[in-house]
C-alpha cells in the first residue's frame, strides 16, 4: 500500500461525483482492490455481555505483516439511542490504506442500557483489546480511539476516564487502559449542556431518561469532567456552524486541555454542519490527521 491517507478519500469520492473519468475510476479502483486483498476480517467478536446484550466489534487486520501494527479503535455516533458500526464501515478507509488495523466498536444503545451503559462498554472494548492485542498482531502501544458525534464523545472518554472513575468495572483487570491519541470528530464534552436550556437535544434526554440523578450522571460522563494533565494528544475536528453538538463544546476542551498542559488541537471546518462535509473539507482534515499522527510518532 503505497499511497498515503490523504489520497484514498478524495480518489474514491471522484468516482461518486466524477462519473465516468476513465484514469480516475481506474485509479480508484486499484487501490479499492489492493485494500481488499490486503486484509481480512474478523467479524462479530463478543468482547462483553451486560444487560442480557452481546457487545461485539469487527477486526480489519493487515494480512502479512512483519510485526504489530498500529491500530484504530472507532466508535460509532448515534446519540447513544441509534446508529450501529456498520452505519460506520467506510469512515476508516483512509487507515487500511496506512497498513493499520482497524477495531469498530458497538455498544449498548439507550434502548439496551441507559447511561453510563456505553461509557462502560468501550472502557471494556479498550480492555479486550489490550488483552488480545498480542493474538491479533497489533501493537498495543499506538492505539488510536476515533469517533463521531457521539461517538466522539465516547472516544474522549475512552482515553479521558481514570480508572478512579468505577466505569470499568463491568470488565475487570489491572491493565492500564491507555492509549496513544484521540482523533475526535465533532463529540458531545458536555453532556449537562444538552439536557436542558437553549443546548438541549432530545438525544441526550433519551441517554439519561428520568434518572432522579441524571445531572451527577451526565458530569460523570463528561469529557470536560476528566481533563488534566498527562492525558493523551487529542485532536478535535468539528463544524462551527454545527446544529446537532454545539461548537462551543469543541472549544470548551480545547481551552481545557490547554490549560491542562495536555498536547491537542482543534481543526475548524468554516460554515461546517454535523458532519456531512466536502470532499475538500474532508480532504482537509485527512491532512490534518496525517500531520497530528506523525507529530505523535504513530506514522
Amino acid at each position: 500500500m503505497k499511497r498515503t491517507i490523504l489520497a484514498i478519500v478524495p480518489m474514491l469520492a471522484c468516482v461518486v461525483l466524477a462519473g465516468p473519468v476513465h484514469s480516475q475510476t481506474t485509479e480508484a479502483q486499484r487501490a479499492a482492490v489492493v485494500m481488499a486483498a490486503s486484509y481480512r476480517v474478523v467479524p462479530n467478536v463478543v468482547y462483553q455481555v451486560a444487560s442480557g446484550y452481546e457487545a461485539k466489534l469487527d477486526l480489519y487486520l493487515p494480512r502479512g505483516q512483519q510485526g504489530p501494527v498500529p491500530a484504530l479503535i472507532q466508535i460509532h455516533g448515534g446519540g447513544w439511542v441509534g446508529g450501529s458500526k456498520e452505519g460506520n464501515s467506510l469512515r476508516f478507509l483512509p487507515y487500511l490504506e496506512m497498513g493499520w488495523a482497524v477495531i469498530n466498536v458497538e455498544y449498548r444503545l439507550g434502548r439496551v442500557a441507559l447511561a453510563p451503559a456505553a461509557v462502560e462498554d468501550c472502557l471494556c472494548a479498550l480492555r479486550w483489546i489490550i488483552r488480545n492485542a498480542e493474538r491479533y498482531n497489533i501493537d498495543a502501544s499506538k492505539l488510536v480511539l476515533t469517533g463521531y458525534s457521539a461517538g466522539g464523545h465516547l472516544a474522549l472518554t475512552t482515553g479521558l476516564v481514570p480508572s478512579s472513575a468505577g466505569l470499568d468495572l463491568q470488565c475487570p483487570g489491572n491493565e492500564p487502559l491507555e492509549v496513544a491519541a484521540i482523533v475526535n470528530w465533532y463529540g458531545i464534552t458536555d453532556v449537562g449542556d444538552l439536557l436542558d436550556g437553549k443546548n438541549m437535544k432530545s438525544y441526550a434526554v433519551q441517554w439519561m431518561a428520568s434518572m432522579p440523578d441524571r445531572y451527577e450522571v451526565a458530569e460523570r460522563v463528561s469529557p470536560l469532567t476528566y481533563v488534566r494533565a498527562g492525558l493523551p494528544p487529542v485532536l478535535t475536528i468539528h463544524g462551527d456552524a454545527d446544529p446537532t453538538v454545539p461548537y462551543s463544546h469543541a472549544v470548551r476542551l480545547r481551552d481545557a486541555l490547554n490549560e491542562a498542559g495536555v498536547p491537542n488541537q482543534l481543526h475548524t471546518v468554516p460554515g461546517g454542519g454535523h458532519g456531512n462535509f466536502t470532499v475538500e473539507e474532508y480532504q482537509v482534515a485527512y491532512e490534518v490527521i496525517r500531520k497530528f499522527l506523525k507529530e505523535q510518532g504513530l506514522l
